[in-house]
C-alpha cells in the first residue's frame, strides 16, 4: 500500500513487450501491490542485454540485473518459452528466435508448425516454461520458476496473447486447478484474466509478488 499523496515506487520491467507489461499490470493489480511499472524504453541509453544464458533463469537474471544496475530501481524480468516433447524440449530458450530473427512471432509459429506437420496428435505434448527474476537495488536476487502443460494444435486459433499462444491448448488438469472449465481453447482464445490464472508467466510472477510486497514494507 502507498500512503495518500505519495507516488507509488517504481519497478523496471526489463522488456519492450507491451503485452507482458499489460499482463504483469493485471497480476499486480489483482494482488493489490501498488507499484508503478516502467519499461526499458523509459530509460534512454540502457544497453541491450544479450540473452546468452543456457537456461530461462540465467537469461531472466541477466536482464533483471542490467535493468536494476542502469536504473537504480528494482529490476524485474522473465524469460520464457515453449518446450515441445517431439522436439526434445526445443525451442526452449530459443523460442523467441526459433526462426532466426528475434521476436518474429509469425515466422517462429510457422516454422514450428512445419516441423510438427507429421507428428500425430497423441505426440504433440508441450509445456510453456518461465523463470521470473527480481533484482532489488541492495543486490538481493529472487527467481521463481513455473510451467503449464498442454498440447499443440495444427492451426493457429485466437487473437489474444502472443508468441506461441495461438497453438497451445492448456491441459485439462491445469484449467481445473485454476477453477476453469476445459473448453479446448488455445491460450490465445482465453479471456486475459483466465489466461493469467494458468499461465507459466502468471504463476512465476505471482510467486514474486510477496517479495515485492515485503520490499514495499
Amino acid at each position: 500500500m502507498t500512503a495518500a499523496g505519495q507516488d507509488p515506487p517504481r519497478v523496471v520491467l526489463a522488456t519492450g513487450n507491451r503485452a507482458k507489461l499489460a499482463e504483469l499490470t493485471r497480476i499486480l493489480q489483482d494482488r493489490q501491490v501498488a507499484v508503478e511499472l516502467a519499461v526499458l524504453s523509459d530509460f534512454p541509453g540502457m544497453p541491450e542485454v544479450h540473452e546468452t544464458g543456457a537456461t530461462f533463469a540465467e537469461n531472466a537474471l541477466l536482464k533483471a540485473r542490467a535493468a536494476a544496475r542502469f536504473s537504480g530501481l528494482p529490476g524485474l524480468a522473465d524469460d520464457s518459452g515453449l518446450c515441445v516433447d517431439a522436439l526434445n524440449g526445443m525451442p526452449g530458450v530459443l523460442s523467441a528466435r526459433w526462426s532466426g530473427g528475434h521476436g518474429d512471432d509469425q515466422a517462429n509459429l510457422s516454422l514450428l508448425l512445419g516441423q510438427l506437420a507429421d507428428v500425430p496428435d497423441d505426440r504433440r505434448g508441450a509445456h510453456f516454461a518461465c523463470a521470473a527474476a527480481l533484482v532489488l537495488p541492495d543486490g538481493r536476487e529472487h527467481v521463481a520458476q513455473a510451467d503449464v502443460a498442454g498440447t499443440l494444435v495444427r492451426e493457429p486459433r485466437g487473437h489474444g496473447g502472443f508468441g506461441y499462444d495461438p497453438v497451445f491448448v492448456p491441459a485439462a488438469a491445469e484449467l481445473a486447478a485454476a477453477g476453469l472449465v476445459d473448453r479446448g481453447l488455445t491460450t490465445a482464445e482465453l479471456d486475459p484474466a483466465d489466461k493469467d490464472k494458468i499461465s507459466h508467466r502468471g504463476k512465476a510472477l505471482r510467486a514474486l509478488v510477496p517479495v515485492l510486497a515485503d520490499w514495499l514494507g
